[in-house]
């Protein structure tokens, strides 16, 4: 599995805590391993983001997701709950 990112991604992952961007390594390497965890609480999503999907990184934040047919996921959007879907 390969992990890719756009710039808006990029630029709000640098503008996080510490804490939550270290929390979103520890989530993305576990989805790496375990990719159906339950800890990840992963599910496709609707709306702004159809035929994407949300991975927890913590009990507010998330990170949304593109599935690439090639295995390749490349995460689009990081923040709290309410500033990806509010």
């Amino acid at each position: 599995m390969q992990f890719l990112t756009n710039t808006i991604f990029d630029r709000k992952y640098s503008k996080l805590n510490p804490k939550i961007q270290k929390k979103f390594k520890e989530r993305r390497n576990l989805f790496s391993i375990e990719p159906n965890s339950r800890i990840l609480n992963i599910h496709k999503l609707s709306g702004k983001y159809n035929d994407m999907w949300s991975i927890n990184i913590t009990g507010d934040y998330r990170a949304i997701f593109d599935k690439q047919e090639n295995g390749i996921i490349i995460f689009i959007n990081i923040g709290t709950h309410s500033e990806l879907f509010g």
